[in-house]
C-alpha cells in the first residue's frame, strides 16, 4: 500500500454537513454554433434576457440572478438527449398550448429541429423541443400556486425525500 492510499482523508465528513458552502447556485452552461444566429431564438422565442459578456459567450436569464452561459463552439457543438433539457414554466395550460402552436409555426424561423407532442408528464403539462444547436427545452405548466411564487420545486424540497422501495 502506498503512502497516499493509507492516508486518512484530509477532511472528516459529518453527515448532513456539506464540505463546501457555496453562496448561490449561479449558472449552467450550454453550447451553440453561433451566438448571432442563436440569440433571436433565446430572446424572441423563449423570452429570455441576453447579454454578450465576452467574444465567445453570452448570458441567458429570466428574472433572476441564476443564468445560463451560452458558449459559441462552432461545429464542435455536441447535441444532447431530451433528458438533458432546460425547463421554462408557463402560467397556464393554455400558455403551454399556445407555445406549442408557436413552436410549430416558427420552427423554420428559429431553426427548431424537433417539437414533441403535448403531454402530462412528471406532474406537469408541457412539451419538449430541440433548438438549432441540439439543446433541448421544455415549456411546462406545473400547476396552481406558480403565480404566487409557490413553485413545485419548493414544495418538493419542503416535503423531503421520497422513500425508495
Amino acid at each position: 500500500m502506498t503512502e497516499h492510499a493509507a492516508a486518512k482523508p484530509a477532511t472528516a465528513r459529518t453527515p448532513g454537513v456539506p464540505l463546501n458552502r457555496p453562496k448561490i447556485f449561479s449558472h449552467g452552461t450550454l453550447e451553440c454554433r453561433s451566438l448571432r444566429e442563436s440569440r433571436p431564438f433565446y430572446e424572441e422565442f423563449l423570452g429570455l434576457e441576453t447579454v454578450q459578456h465576452s467574444r465567445v459567450s453570452m448570458l441567458l436569464r429570466k428574472g433572476q440572478y441564476w443564468s445560463l452561459v451560452c458558449l459559441e463552439v462552432g461545429d464542435k457543438v455536441r447535441p444532447l438527449g431530451v433528458r438533458n433539457h432546460w425547463g421554462l414554466d408557463l402560467s397556464t395550460r393554455e400558455d403551454v398550448e399556445r407555445a406549442h402552436a408557436l413552436a410549430l409555426e416558427h420552427q423554420q424561423t428559429y431553426g427548431i429541429q424537433k417539437v414533441m407532442r403535448l403531454t402530462e408528464i412528471h406532474g406537469t403539462y408541457g412539451f419538449y423541443f430541440q433548438d438549432r444547436d441540439g439543446n433541448w427545452w421544455e415549456f411546462q405548466y406545473a400547476g396552481d400556486g406558480q403565480e404566487r411564487g409557490e413553485g413545485r420545486n419548493d414544495k418538493n424540497f419542503a416535503r423531503g425525500d421520497v422513500q425508495s422501495e
